[in-house]
């Protein structure tokens, strides 16, 4: 076997597949296979067993292409499975994204030729969402990018495909703001603030009645003014100081579990990422690879860092535990520095 039959079978050059099968890159599952030609055996690139030395390893494009070259998948990390449920996630969402009503569970695992529960099982670990929960979720994202682009509420929900605005505002509880306010830059809303000093630097926190929708450094009331240009904005009180207490406890410990309520905002794919950001231990990295695949979309690595950057809430939502695959710190909306001593605490607690 030669490099040229490898360039050929498989797109993705050799030093990137390599990087993946180190990093066991999930978000490389189903784009190659790695072929181990001391035990004969190809693998998914997230496999958990020992890593192969790099002289025995090829890379294919899929497992026909290893199988013809005479290798056998893996038994523990069961390669080909990874593509067909791959498959058969995608066209499930490319059947809800073009139905109008939310598509019956039965006959979307029956067009994969699953079982109801096993389909449901792979889509949820996919996508972090049932089938169902995806599809509500992809009507409100197209209802607030409606919004957003300055539609009249009742247009952006109908045309969203909500069959009542009621339904809509059940939908949109979890947004925190109304859907006016969503629109119009917390219009009706008001947003109570303070700074503190902490071993980080000045922190800015904000909250609405619901929870924080801001926590920032080295930014002032201003700064809070050009997100929210329609919210009334009050320096917090004594009856801010509980809320307050809280949040820099939670930073001064980032390590340490909290419960301090949040009012954050999201289309549904930030939303994902935010979810899966908030389920990384403390002491630990994800690359943003990483985070790409365990909220179901592989190939979203950038849209993922954008996501990332787009969290209006440090620490509490902990997007500086993402790093490059390469284990370097990447950006970082706060400065990298403000970034070292978080994962820093983290290692010590």
């Amino acid at each position: 076997m030669n490099h040229a039959m490898d360039a050929a079978a498989n797109p993705l050059a050799d030093d990137e597949c390599w990087t993946a099968v180190l990093a066991r890159d999930r978000a490389y599952d189903g784009r190659f296979v790695t072929g181990v030609l001391s035990t004969g055996i190809y693998c998914r690139p997230s496999c958990a067993a020992r890593h192969p030395q790099r002289g025995n390893v090829r890379f294919f494009a899929d497992g026909a292409a290893a199988r013809q070259a005479g290798l056998r998948p893996c038994k523990r990390c069961l390669p080909d499975d990874v593509s067909r449920d791959e498959k058969a996630v995608l066209a499930a969402i490319e059947t809800i994204k073009a139905s109008e009503e939310v598509p019956a569970l039965a006959g979307l695992s029956a067009d994969a030729g699953y079982s109801v529960s096993h389909f449901q099982r792979i889509f949820t670990r996919m996508t972090g969402l049932s089938p169902a929960a995806y599809s509500r979720a992809l009507r409100l994202e197209r209802a607030q990018a409606a919004l957003t682009s300055g539609e009249r509420v009742t247009d952006a929900i109908y045309d969203a495909g909500f069959s009542a605005p009621s339904r809509f505002y059940d939908a949109s509880e979890r947004l925190g703001m109304a859907p006016s306010a969503w629109a119009n830059g917390g219009r009706g809303v008001t947003i109570r603030w303070a700074q503190v000093e902490t071993y980080l630097g000045t922190m800015l926190v904000a909250a609405t009645a619901r929870g924080v929708c801001r926590l920032s450094f080295n930014e002032g009331v201003d700064d809070l003014a050009a997100r929210f240009p329609q919210a009334e904005l009050v320096e917090g009180g004594d009856d801010f100081a509980a809320l307050l207490a809280q949040v820099v406890a939670a930073v001064e410990s980032p390590g340490q579990p909290h419960s301090v309520p949040l009012d954050v905002r999201g289309t549904a794919f930030q939303e994902a990422v935010w979810r899966e950001l908030r389920r990384i231990p403390a002491g630990e990295t994800r690359s943003y690879s990483q985070i790409a695949a365990a909220v179901g979309a592989p190939r979203a690595v950038r849209a993922c860092g954008s996501a990332n950057g787009a969290n209006n809430v440090a620490v509490l939502i902990p997007c500086h535990r993402v790093v490059r695959s390469d284990g370097s710190l990447g950006g970082y909306a706060w400065g990298l520095d403000i970034k070292r001593k978080l994962l820093a605490r983290e290692g010590k607690e």
